[in-house]
């Protein structure tokens, strides 16, 4: 093969900008080199950095930087708001590329199967957090009236939608919040924010920083209840064995045994408290009802049959991601990934030729952005000795102009890398003019026009 190896990457957030930079240090890269299109179905790049990290995070996002670097590289192009499979198909990526490497991410909600879910002022996290980032496919407004407010799970993101509900609108002003989701807040009635984990605060899956960020809001106060600081030998075991579940502790163990400030907005942690109803009164969320659980010795706990009702007017279920299911790709609904082997896609047990997965698609919506590298290696290295050993079937149309004559026959209007630099700076220019960093666009729409070259 003396023509650069062609591989398609469909998802431009960390995963898929990942697998990029696997495939450029490989020895591919330098004989016969290869030639990546990264394909995203949003006007900008960078997934989940832009659109499922809280505005007040900037230190995630510095992650862009990296990233950056990465899209820079001349052999790699962008093509940007295209969306699988409507606008290109399964069929006709294998017709232009050696190898596809699907990288789509999980940004819808995992279910929760408890009555009331459905209920009006039952809210899936994630729907919360596209809200509050900006995505340009989601309602420009939000509901909070509410002034109790529960929060299912214990996890980043369930402390991300418990800060921002806590957070007072100012207090956010000087991130990269649209306007729309600044006067939004400006309404937010929520007083009281409570955060609700079946299991112990061994157990917690906060990652110990973004725990304590929690408390450096001067308008938040922090509330553990000393009653749920509790560890049997499995929890002991772990802190023992895991830094971090032993930071996450200790931090918990420091909030339950200080007297309560006076700050205005209070925010609660509560332990062993599994939900097991949300309650409901003409067809709204009036309440939550959670069963006691205690500890079984292992770490797990259990049922105790005891419930509490808790005063709520609203409910944000932060139980997971799910990734939506990929047409043309077999689908694991219980997990919610497309089977595979190391990140070749396997359909009956076959691997599907020249198909392969990366990222939360591949393992799970588990880890943080940097385990994403370790699934880049995996996948990237299976496609390259699929390679070496013949079976990757030759493209039809492997010419990179190919790519764009189609799109624009069926009339995309698609973004470039160039294109996302014209919006990162239109962005930033906005943000200038209020002393803030960049002030993100939300219309697609607008994002589109200001991709574009001016005239």
């Amino acid at each position: 093969m003396t023509r650069p190896v062609r591989v398609a990457i469909v998802g431009a957030g960390p995963a898929g900008i990942y697998a990029a930079d696997a495939l450029l240090k490989s020895e591919a890269a330098q004989d016969p080199g290869v030639s990546i299109d990264l394909f995203e179905r949003m006007p900008a790049p960078f997934g989940l950095i832009r659109y499922g990290v809280a505005p007040d995070h900037p230190r995630i996002k510095g992650i862009v930087q990296a990233l950056h670097q990465v899209l820079d590289k001349p052999q790699l192009r962008l093509f940007g708001n295209v969306d699988y499979p409507n606008d290109i198909g399964l069929d006709d990526l294998r017709s232009f590329y050696d190898a596809v490497i699907f990288s789509t991410g999980a940004d819808a909600d995992r279910a929760l199967d408890i009555p009331g879910s459905d209920l009006d002022g039952s809210h899936g996290a994630a729907e919360f957090v596209s809200w509050y980032d900006g995505h340009p496919d989601v309602a420009r407004t939000w509901p909070l009236e509410a002034e109790k407010v529960a929060v299912l799970g214990v996890g980043n993101v369930a402390l991300d939608v418990a800060r921002i509900l806590a957070k007072t609108a100012d207090e956010l002003l000087p991130t990269e919040i649209p306007a729309n989701v600044h006067e939004g807040l400006k309404a937010n009635k929520a007083l009281e924010v409570h955060v609700f984990g079946r299991r112990g605060p061994a157990q917690a899956k906060f990652s110990p920083m973004e725990l304590r960020e929690l408390d450096h809001s001067p308008n938040i106060e922090v509330i553990v209840n000393p009653e749920d600081i509790e560890y049997d030998a499995g929890s002991i075991e772990t802190r023992r064995g895991n830094k971090q579940a032993n930071m996450v502790a200790s931090t918990l163990e420091n909030w339950a045994i200080r007297d309560a400030g006076d700050r205005p907005h209070k925010l609660f942690l509560h332990f062993f408290e599994s939900p097991a109803e949300i309650l409901g009164e003409d067809g709204r969320v009036v309440g939550l009802r959670t069963e006691r659980t205690e500890l079984d010795g292992t770490g797990n706990v259990k049922g105790t049959g005891n419930f509490t009702d808790w005063d709520v007017q609203s409910v944000y279920r932060a139980v997971g991601y799910y990734s939506q299911e990929l047409p043309k790709l077999p689908f694991d609904v219980v997990s919610g990934t497309v089977p595979h082997a190391a990140g070749r896609v396997v359909d009956g047990g076959e691997h599907m030729p020249s198909v392969y997965v990366t990222g939360w698609i591949k393992r799970g919506p588990i880890g943080l952005i940097g385990h994403t590298k370790g699934d880049a290696n995996e996948t990237v290295a299976c496609l390259l000795e699929d390679r070496a050993e013949g079976r990757l079937p030759a493209p039809v149309r492997p010419e990179p102009e190919a790519v764009t004559a189609f799109l624009e026959q069926r009339g995309v209007r698609y973004t470039t890398r160039e294109g996302w630099y014209r919006l990162d700076a239109h962005e930033k220019a906005l943000g200038a003019e209020q002393g803030r960093e960049r002030i993100k666009v939300v219309e697609r729409d607008a994002m589109l026009d200001a991709s574009e070259p001016r005239s």
